[in-house]
């Protein structure tokens, strides 16, 4: 259940009805608002709770959230939540983000290139993996710390923001250390030890869409995150396993308008692992802004036929600058003609 507050409800109002949350064994949590403050109740209120907490001073109304997932759903949070790193705001009205680098760090040099010619083009973050986990365990699974430290370097060279995986709970500090953004990938979205630990941080975490994950958990597996008090939560769509082989996944644009629908988290779109194939990767791009994603994630490299992983889907340096030219004049179009979807009658 929700409490939410009277728009002139004191701090003492609001401390009372923490508090009293508290008293009862549960889980308060605080999401504040332009327009209200609302108290969500974690845990397994009794039904009596309701009306006894009805009468306290400064609640206006107790709402049951009628999803699973509380904290990410919008019965909760009605305006979109925005997060920032640095100069880049990622939620919103906020025109697409674009993360664009190589799926593997192989090395300071391919990565600095990299680095500067996505940034020349317009990239606002820089992707990268130095942990990769692979089907195959012959396959190059990353350079490890040294790869976080090229990704470090490269942030220092371009003023890109850093984008990259974590594995396992052992790497978490490491990466903490290195990344503007932590990754969650497809096979640990439902790692659930791991969404924990990276829900105690306080930078922001991009969960990645299970291979078979449904939207109802994906989103529970958001809330994992959120429940451990990391409000900087970026939903990502990846494509997903269906009965097609043709490409690698099938991307999921219609997951696209209904995370929007039902959070207010941001989510952005991978269409480099949403197809496999770099001559869709544009196509899904421009469907996805289309489609309202708040940021696209691409994958980008020097010399894709050498690239050491994903190399079929990457793009050129080329590819990606006129890739940025179609997402800039597509999204100043659809920014035009945004308006509110009539209800269903």
């Amino acid at each position: 259940m929700i409490i939410v507050m009277k728009q002139d409800a004191t701090e003492a109002d609001v401390d009372g009805v923490v508090q009293y949350i508290l008293q009862e064994g549960l889980r308060p949590q605080l999401s504040r608002g332009d327009e209200r403050n609302v108290v969500a109740v974690l845990g397994s209120p009794a039904p009596e709770l309701k009306d006894a907490m009805g009468v306290l001073p400064g609640v206006l109304e107790i709402v049951r959230i009628s999803r699973p997932y509380k904290l990410a759903s919008r019965e909760l949070k009605q305006t979109d939540t925005v997060i920032t790193i640095g100069d880049v705001k990622i939620g919103g009205d906020n025109p697409p983000v674009v993360m664009a680098g190589p799926c593997s760090v192989e090395s300071e040099k391919q990565l600095i290139d990299t680095a500067r010619a996505v940034k020349a083009s317009g990239a606002h973050i820089l992707r990268g993996g130095a942990f990769k986990p692979r089907s195959s365990p012959y396959s190059f699974r990353g350079l490890g710390l040294e790869g976080l430290k090229y990704l470090a370097s490269a942030r220092d060279e371009t003023g890109l923001p850093v984008i990259t995986e974590v594995l396992t709970v052992k790497d978490v500090d490491v990466v903490y250390k290195y990344a503007d953004i932590l990754q969650i990938g497809t096979r640990n979205m439902q790692n659930f030890i791991l969404l924990d630990d990276v829900g105690k941080l306080d930078k922001p975490v991009m969960l990645k869409r299970g291979l078979s994950g449904t939207i109802e958990e994906w989103l529970l597996a958001a809330e994992y995150i959120l429940a451990q008090g990391n409000s900087q939560v970026i939903m990502c769509e990846r494509g997903i396993r269906t009965f097609e082989t043709y490409t690698r996944n099938t991307l999921d644009i219609s997951a696209i308008p209904a995370i929007k629908k039902l959070s207010h988290l941001p989510v952005v779109s991978d269409p480099s692992h949403g197809t496999g194939k770099w001559y869709l990767v544009a196509p899904m791009v421009l469907a996805s802004v289309a489609a309202g994603a708040h940021g696209i994630m691409v994958e980008v490299h020097p010399a894709p036929d050498h690239a050491k992983s994903d190399g079929a889907q990457s793009l050129t340096f080329e590819n990606f600058a006129f890739l940025m030219e179609q997402i800039n004049a597509l999204s100043g179009a659809v920014a035009g003609i945004k308006r509110p979807v009539p209800a269903a009658s």
